[in-house]
């Protein structure tokens, strides 16, 4: 692998796909494709330099701009983890997911790109109801439970579908619940609430088993995947071209711990909490959907928002471990504590 680019590489998991590409002896040159640059200053947990990093900037829906980009930087591989973030609008996921996935592959192709990593996401195959040690035969619903993940299944069944197409190998890669340092929404919404006095409200019985993945670990995925893809061996390329992996800490653990242990890591610890019931929270949900579009407001706990939390979803991560020889190297402990860790360095 001598050359790889990083499409997203300047959002949450692209540092952590730089950090860990940068690792790799002998080290590829790392290039960034991104709607923005890196950010100026990085945490002391991204040991890469970044004046060692091709940045460039550009639109993925655009043909122009990602050939311009491919023909200067000339990547072995392409690793795709561009996508919006939950809790925006449809036109939007419509726009990155699917039709700069498209752009993507078609670029890929005519440019005779050897190999693509596509980030997908663990949801595709979550419809409302309780997922159990899911492994990759599990069907995607043919009714969605929300935008963001309708965008990313269609996106997922494209990049596979390219799989041998012109030469170019594909698989996807499904994280669940990914957290770590540059993450701007799981833990430091986790801390807003306990400094919001919220964190005594439990929606749901806790009984429910939810999978959370360190970023590096996702990284670790991808650079796995991508050495499979481009291995000499025609069988290690055949057995992951056009797969689908699930990739996690394999350590299922109920919902609210995570949340507990980021709370308590600050010092807070709740003497009591108060449980509102899966029906009650989404009759909640419901009405603060009403009263929060009355008054032009984003509601703060919705119906869709009270199925994640209270649904089981963990996954089987066999078939990563057999076929890309996956292990998650950083425990949810030890990575809840490495995101404390860059949230208090990054207030300074």
């Amino acid at each position: 692998m001598d050359s790889v680019l990083l499409i997203g590489g300047a959002g949450f998991l692209g540092l952590h796909l730089i950090e860990q590409f940068s690792k790799l002896d002998p080290q590829p040159k790392i290039n960034v494709f991104d709607i923005r640059p890196l950010p100026d200053k990085l945490a002391t947990y991204f040991s890469f330099d970044p004046s060692s990093i091709g940045q460039y900037t550009g639109d993925l829906t655009s043909e122009d701009d990602l050939k311009r980009v491919f023909e200067i930087t000339k990547p072995d591989v392409v690793v795709h983890s561009a996508s919006p973030i939950h809790g925006m609008a449809q036109a939007i996921y419509e726009k990155v997911n699917v039709e700069g996935t498209k752009t993507i592959l078609k670029v890929c192709q005519d440019l005779k790109i050897k190999a693509l990593v596509y980030t997908s996401s663990a949801g595709v195959i979550f419809n409302g109801e309780d997922i159990h040690n899911a492994d990759e035969t599990w069907p995607i619903p043919e009714v969605p439970l929300d935008g963001y993940n309708d965008t990313k299944a269609r996106a997922e069944t494209m990049v596979l579908g390219a799989n041998n197409f012109t030469g170019l190998k594909t698989v996807a890669l499904r994280p669940a619940g990914i957290f770590g340092p540059g993450d701007r929404q799981l833990v430091p919404g986790l801390r807003q609430v306990a400094k919001l006095g919220q964190s005594k409200f439990q929606i749901g019985d806790n009984n429910n088993l939810f999978d959370w993945t360190y970023a590096g670990n996702v990284a670790d995925a991808h650079i796995l995947a991508a050495q499979k893809l481009l291995s000499p061996d025609p069988e290690v390329v055949k057995a992951v071209g056009g797969q689908t992996f699930f990739v996690t800490n394999d350590a299922p653990t109920y919902f609210w711990t995570l949340a507990r242990t980021v709370w308590k890591s600050d010092g807070h610890i709740d003497n009591y909490n108060i449980v509102l019931s899966r029906p009650v929270a989404i009759l909640a949900g419901y009405l603060s959907q009403f009263f929060s579009k009355l008054a032009n407001k984003e509601p703060g706990l919705t119906p869709f928002r009270v199925k994640i939390v209270c649904a089981f979803r963990y996954h089987n991560i066999a078939k990563a471990k057999r076929l890309l020889g996956y292990k998650p190297q950083v425990g949810l402990e030890e990575g809840i504590q490495k995101t404390l860790e860059w949230m208090d360095e990054t207030k300074q």
